[in-house]
This record gives structure tokens, C-alpha cells and sequence, in this order.
């Protein structure tokens, strides 16, 4: 392949404690290969972390770095400014807070570089200010803590997000998807292609492609109606909708929707609504800082003590015992300031 135009990019690779492997890997994989396919270094990059130390991934292997941010801040200024900046991370990422890094990333963007992040790193973009008013994406799982904490973000629940200079992905083989829409942009279609040859994989995916699988092969459910009802469930847990509402949704009779859930689902109605709420909630109290009290409410619930009693009987144990578990689980490494 020619060396049309030479273009380069420069990339850092920001690691956050507990980043997620795969995006990491998948993300440098595709610049690796779209340099040998080119035959020339087209795209560099570098690893760096707050303190210039090594970083625990969530799998527990350590990475080196290159750079610490006091070092990237120096380079903003010179001949080793990069392109973009890529903020990796993954579980805990509520629990990283660091004022200099948001301060690094407004300066990098203020400055043209392009900022994104793979997997959840749009909390900390969030938490930068970069995102106000901006589509990002983010993996399903942190989604509604995401939008709890953030709501003047505009999140998704797609592949990625590329919105004013501001790259977002939701992490896991998505960030492979994002960088192969980076180097169509750079080198065009034909390279794309090597790389997906080279990396095994059959089509690129686009930005607003599901994140999960369809409710059919996730749940194993073939009846349309059924299905139609639980997408309508899913999209209201906030404000649940009451079963004559739902049947007005699907034209048909509440007896006909009881009768659909028991053959199907196993249980009511009404019972799998509250299921599907109460493990929203759950995700919100792993993964997010809110208070029980806003979790219930932002489930649908209208009383702590109701959503407590509810998450007892399901999990047999109460929100406030969810909450301190998981504060047990979070690894030392993953407290990092």
C-alpha cells in the first residue's frame, strides 16, 4: 500500500485504574495493523497514567506506561502534542476522580486535540465538562448511573458516539469499530478492509449498531407481542405504566397480556416489570454513588421503604447491604486519586 499523503496521527492512551483489556488491545491492534498494512508508522501512540507508574487492568494485569500526566501537560505545548487523547477504563471508574486530569483534558481539547474514550471513560469526560450537550456512548451497564449523574450529556446506548471532536465508544470490541471509522477517515475504505481480513472479523459495524444482543436471543422469547411489551417495559422504568396502559400499547386485553407473560416469562406481568426495575436499580447501586432514596426513585419506586422491601424478597438482601458489598470489592488501586 502506498504511503499516499504520509499522514500521521499520534495517540495517547490514558489508563485509568481497572480498564477493561479488551478495548485497550482492540483499539491498539487496529492502529498495528493499519501501520503494516501501510507499510510506515501512520499512527503512533503512547501509554500514560497519572503518576507515570504502572496501571492494574481489571483483570489484574499491570501495564507500563510511557508518561505521567505532568508529562503530557508539558507536551501539550511542543513537537509531542498528540492527535487525541483516549481515556481507558472500566470497573470503578465512578470511584477515579482527579482535578488534574479533567484540567489535562480541557487544555487538550481547547487546543484541537480530539479527546474520547473507550469503554466508561465518558464518566470522566463528564466529569472534565466535555461532555455537556454532546452524544456520547457508553457501555450498557453503566448506562443508567451514567445518565443519573450526567444528565446534561447526551448518552446512547450505541457502539460509539463521534460528536464536535469528542470520541466516545462503549467499550469491549466496539473501540475496534470506532478506530476502524478513524482510519476509513484517514485512509479510506480499502484499508479497512486488510484490517478486518487481518484481524478476522467479517464487517464493521456502525456507530448506532445495538450494543446487546436483540431481546429475542437474550431472553429466548419467539412471540413479537411478548417481546414488543417488554421493549415497552424497558423504555419506562422511571415512571412504570400501569397494565392498562401497556395493553393500550399492544392492542390487546390485560387478560390476553396475563395469559402471553405466564406461558412465555413464567410470571405476571406485572411481576416481571418489577424484576426488570429492580435490576436497573441494582446497577445503579454498583455502579454509581447515588443515594437509595434517588435509586428508588429513579426506578419507578414511591417509597425507600417499598424498594427495599421489594430488593429483599428478589436478592435477599437489602439495597444498603448491596451498596456496602460492593464498596468491599473495589480494590485498593481502583481508590487512586
Amino acid at each position: 500500500m502506498t504511503k499516499t499523503a504520509a499522514k500521521k496521527r499520534s495517540l495517547v492512551f490514558f489508563l485509568v485504574p481497572n480498564f477493561s483489556m479488551l478495548p485497550f488491545s482492540a483499539a491498539i491492534e487496529a492502529l498495528r495493523i493499519a501501520n503494516r498494512m501501510l507499510g510506515y508508522e501512520a499512527y503512533s501512540w503512547r501509554l500514560s497514567s497519572t503518576d507515570g507508574q504502572q496501571v492494574l487492568s481489571s483483570s489484574g494485569i499491570g501495564i507500563e506506561v510511557n508518561s505521567s500526566l505532568a508529562d503530557e501537560r508539558k507536551f501539550l505545548g511542543g513537537e509531542n502534542r498528540p492527535s487525541m487523547v483516549l481515556v481507558c477504563s472500566g470497573i470503578y471508574v465512578e470511584d477515579f476522580s482527579n482535578k488534574s486530569v479533567n484540567a489535562w483534558l480541557r487544555e487538550s481539547y481547547n487546543r484541537g486535540v480530539a479527546v474520547g474514550s473507550l469503554c466508561t471513560g465518558a464518566h470522566v469526560l463528564a466529569q472534565a465538562g466535555l461532555l455537556t450537550g454532546k452524544r456520547c456512548a457508553i457501555h450498557w451497564e453503566n448506562l443508567p448511573g451514567f445518565a443519573e449523574a450526567y444528565p446534561q450529556a447526551e448518552v446512547y446506548a450505541d457502539l460509539y458516539e463521534i460528536d464536535s471532536n469528542i470520541y466516545t465508544c462503549a467499550g469491549g470490541t466496539a473501540s475496534l469499530d470506532m478506530m476502524l471509522n478513524l482510519i476509513d477517515q484517514d485512509f479510506g475504505e480499502n484499508l479497512v478492509n486488510s484490517i478486518c481480513e487481518q484481524a478476522l472479523t467479517d464487517r464493521v459495524r456502525g456507530p448506532h449498531d445495538r450494543q446487546r444482543l436483540p431481546l429475542r436471543a437474550r431472553l429466548g422469547v419467539q412471540n413479537a407481542k411478548v417481546l414488543s411489551i417488554i421493549e415497552l417495559m424497558e423504555n419506562n422504568l422511571s415512571e412504570p405504566l400501569s397494565l392498562l396502559e401497556i395493553a393500550e400499547g399492544a392492542d390487546l386485553s390485560r387478560r390476553q397480556i396475563e395469559r402471553l407473560f405466564r406461558q412465555e416469562m413464567g410470571r405476571s406481568p406485572a411481576r416481571y416489570y418489577l424484576e426488570i426495575r429492580l435490576d436497573r436499580a441494582r446497577h445503579l447501586l454498583v455502579q454509581s454513588s447515588m443515594p437509595v432514596v434517588e435509586v428508588a426513585v429513579a426506578c419507578g419506586f414511591v417509597s425507600a421503604s417499598h424498594f427495599s422491601k421489594c430488593y429483599r424478597e428478589l436478592y435477599n438482601r437489602s439495597p444498603q447491604q448491596e451498596r456496602a458489598d460492593r464498596k468491599l470489592m473495589v480494590p485498593a488501586a481502583a481508590a487512586a486519586r
